[in-house]
């Protein structure tokens, strides 16, 4: 069978869902299928370096020369979609006869939208991947206006569901929302958890086992995209009102925020929060170096995904303080797995509280409850299981 991948970010970009894209590239080939992937141009992180090395694919990969947008920027963003759809678009039909199926992970909407249409109106299956749910995700973050650009958007949503043989969620808040929403069958539903790449973790973590390397000062960290939603001013403000002795902040990685938090802890005199880049496969070894990771999501945001930091989290054997929604399923999941602290969204007394606590708890208690998190991942979060789940939903497809 021909699958053509269509992903809004691919390797080299150090991102998960290009991660996720590739894993089903390689392994779709790996069992006989003829098998092309069609991405942008690399653009995230913003202003990240890459270096394309395709000498060693299994598969077809076409760059398509469509707009971008890595800055946080609502207009440009929507003109990517549309750019990138509008290309897809052309290239299915230039290239229908080749073409059996398609697995999407793009851009809502504009793009997930010409794709499906033109997939349709080719009489090619198609299989979309919902990593978060739009319009809401984009109307929950604006006050002016919303429900007006809400009602605007949501039929191109469920146009895009309804015109699919399968749609693949993350999470069972989503595959419940959407459902009722859409007006969607759940049968059309398909619960897939965004995975991390499991063995580089436990390499590290072999590589390391019996390594006893003095942590001081008490390090607590955010490892992702630093960017508008992400809330690290949040924690910087927190952690520096927590007044912890012998304690550091590292914020690790790139994003459109990076400058002005530097800014802000240089404001605050937070000689103790610090800013490190993570070269692509340097997670493990970077996360290695905290006591405790942050996941911050803003009230509202993790209602319908699960963060893809959180399973390296917990891969990292790291306790985890979640500031997010507590019906959320990533807040379920902390507790499920006891590994942290749930506490509100974007509550600085609450967040402050955290942070004071699992400072005062003994090295036995920190690895325990890592442990936890760690083989709760192992269960629920890694590739070797939710791989096979998606390959098993595409191959299911005629």
């Amino acid at each position: 069978m021909s699958v053509l991948i269509i992903s809004c970010v691919f390797p080299p970009e150090p991102v998960v869902s290009a991660k996720l894209s590739h894993d089903i590239a390689v392994n779709l080939s790996k069992k006989g299928d003829d098998v092309t992937v069609v991405s942008p141009i690399p653009t995230r992180p913003y202003k990240f370096k890459f270096e394309i090395n395709e000498t060693n694919n299994s598969f077809e990969h076409v760059i398509l020369n469509s707009f971008t947008c890595p800055q946080s920027n609502i207009a440009g963003r929507l003109i990517e979609s549309f750019s990138f759809g509008k290309k897809c678009a052309k290239y299915i039909r230039k290239n229908k006869n080749k073409i059996d199926k398609i697995y999407l992970n793009s851009w809502p909407l504009f793009s997930q939208y010409f794709i499906v249409k033109e997939a349709k109106k080719q009489n090619i299956p198609s299989i979309v991947h919902v990593m978060d749910i739009y319009p809401e995700s984009f109307t929950n973050k604006i006050s002016i206006g919303s429900n007006l650009i809400h009602n605007a958007l949501l039929p191109i949503d469920k146009y895009i569901l309804r015109n699919t043989e399968k749609v693949i969620c993350i999470s069972e808040n989503m595959k419940q929302y959407l459902s009722q929403s859409r007006e969607l069958p759940l049968s059309k539903f398909h619960i897939v958890s965004n995975w991390q790449d499991e063995e580089s973790f436990i390499t590290f973590r072999n590589n390391n086992k019996g390594v006893n390397i003095k942590k001081e000062p008490f390090t607590f960290m955010y490892l992702g995209n630093n960017g508008p939603v992400a809330g690290v001013e949040f924690l910087i403000k927190s952690f520096v009102s927590a007044n912890i002795s012998n304690s550091q902040l590292i914020v690790a990685g790139g994003g459109s925020r990076t400058e002005a938090c530097k800014e802000l802890a240089n404001a605050l005199g937070a000689t103790n929060v610090k800013f490190i880049p993570v070269p692509n496969g340097k997670v493990p070894e970077a996360q290695s170096n905290a006591e405790v990771m942050l996941l911050p999501v803003k009230k509202g945001g993790a209602m319908s995904s699960i963060p893809s930091k959180l399973p390296a989290y917990m891969f990292s054997a790291k306790p985890i303080i979640g500031s997010l929604d507590k019906k959320s399923d990533t807040a379920k999941a902390i507790i499920d797995a006891d590994c942290g602290i749930v506490i509100a969204p974007e509550n600085e007394s609450e967040l402050i509280t955290a942070m004071q606590q699992i400072s005062e708890w003994d090295k036995s208690l920190l690895e325990e409850k890592g442990e936890n998190g760690y083989n709760y991942a192992i269960k629920n979060f890694s590739k070797n299981r939710n791989l096979e789940k998606v390959i098993s939903i595409i191959k299911a497809v005629q």
